[in-house]
């Protein structure tokens, strides 16, 4: 048996940098302010993400660190991504952002001091990471939900607090990056987008292994491991 095809694909969360580091910035949608319907399950129709931004795209960035990263959070799901990151994404053939419309930075306002050398602003596009088929498994997790998911298509719920997770085998059809279905408010990249990362050296972006990852703000603890 090929040993190397039994290996199951690793799987890392998203973050963007930390508060306070050297790219810590805000951004706030400049007017006028579009917004488009939030997106719905196709199968019980309940709301799975924020209302969605649309034309144009205008933003004023907020900088409290010292200078601007590659791949920005916005207000919504949708995120800021440099002009070299969109480059090397398309070139290498990566999946899983929609969109690349370019942004506007209207103004950028230092919150610290002000630089002696003028501060590179980079041509910013904005993407949305997409709606992946890859499925949280609702066993084989220390995920504490606040309910039960009702629908087994969006298996959306509220999460209380993370304490690792995986996929549920199968599931995921590809993409580099993606929202899971049960888990649509973070964002989940394959080893494949992780290697990309380092090999660029792209900044305010730190990424953890989905099982090593932890979100729990209210110190609750991981959920009780299943019984056999």
């Amino acid at each position: 048996m090929d040993s190397e095809a039994s290996v199951s694909p690793r799987f890392f969360v998203l973050e963007e940098g930390v508060p306070s580091s050297r790219y810590d910035v805000d951004v706030e949608k400049a007017e006028p302010v579009n917004r488009a319907e939030a997106p719905r399950c196709p199968r019980c129709g309940d709301i799975i993400g924020l209302l969605t931004w649309s034309a144009p795209y205008r933003v004023e960035l907020e900088l409290h660190g010292e200078e601007l990263g590659d791949f920005i959070r916005s207000t919504g799901y949708e995120r800021l991504i440099s002009e070299r990151f969109t480059e090397a994404f398309r070139a290498e053939g990566l999946t899983g952002l929609e969109g690349f419309h370019p942004i506007e930075v209207v103004r950028v306002r230092y919150m610290r001091k002000r630089p002696r050398q003028p501060l590179a602003v980079p041509r910013y596009y904005v993407v949305w990471p997409c709606f992946g088929r890859a499925a949280v498994d609702l066993v084989l997790n220390r995920v504490r939900f606040s309910k039960p998911p009702t629908c087994t298509e969006c298996r959306a719920t509220g999460i209380d607090a993370i304490h690792g997770f995986v996929l549920e085998p199968g599931t995921w059809s590809g993409e580099d990056i993606f929202r899971p279905r049960g888990m649509q408010g973070d964002l989940v990249v394959s080893e494949r987008f992780k290697d990309f990362v380092e090999r660029h050296g792209f900044t305010n972006m730190r990424l953890t292994p989905t099982e090593q990852y932890v979100w729990d703000p209210s110190n609750l603890g991981p959920a009780p491991l299943p019984t056999a």
